[in-house]
């Protein structure tokens, strides 16, 4: 592939998936410094891997296990642990924070999802997208069937947090 045509192919992912690319980093980010430094480390993996991209799965499916593979791989690299955001602040900005009862609402969400470990902040979100039992195994590699058990586990679990 020339490099003009992976620059046009990779500006169109990156600008198609910022909201999903954004969400990954925010989930494992534990500020703001951590985000931009987890973002420009996906983007910079979407770079390398694009080459590799064969299409037998869908560019969502791939961007998904690029970004949390790259954030896992981010906090080992450098020893940290993500832990729940400090501050919520930084979850109003990306939850369009407009003073209403739902951006109130996503940022307890957020709070709650932030405070769970790699795996389950991972199933979690691709399941708030909407992605399919099956899309989510791929990505994570588990079977169909125990995303399904984790899944309404990490619910559940987000359900007592929320009414506590």
């Amino acid at each position: 592939m020339r490099q003009s045509e992976k620059e046009s192919r990779f500006m169109k992912v990156v600008n198609d998936s910022r909201q999903l690319i954004c969400k990954v980093c925010y989930m494992y980010a534990t500020d703001r410094d951590h985000f931009q430094d987890l973002y420009q480390e996906v983007l910079a993996n979407i770079w390398v891997g694009l080459d590799s991209f064969r299409g037998e799965a869908a560019i969502s499916t791939w961007l998904y296990r690029t970004a949390i593979n790259t954030c896992v791989t981010f906090f080992r690299r450098h020893n940290t642990h993500a832990t729940a955001m400090t501050s919520l602040d930084f979850a109003a900005d990306l939850a369009a924070d407009d003073g209403s009862a739902r951006a109130e609402q996503l940022r307890e969400m957020y709070s709650l999802i932030s405070g769970l470990d790699k795996l389950d902040k991972a199933i979690i979100l691709m399941w708030l997208d909407e992605r399919s039992y099956d899309e989510i195994a791929e990505v994570t590699g588990f079977t169909r069937n125990n995303v399904a058990t984790r899944l309404h586990r990490i619910k559940s679990r987000l359900a007592r947090q929320s009414n506590r």
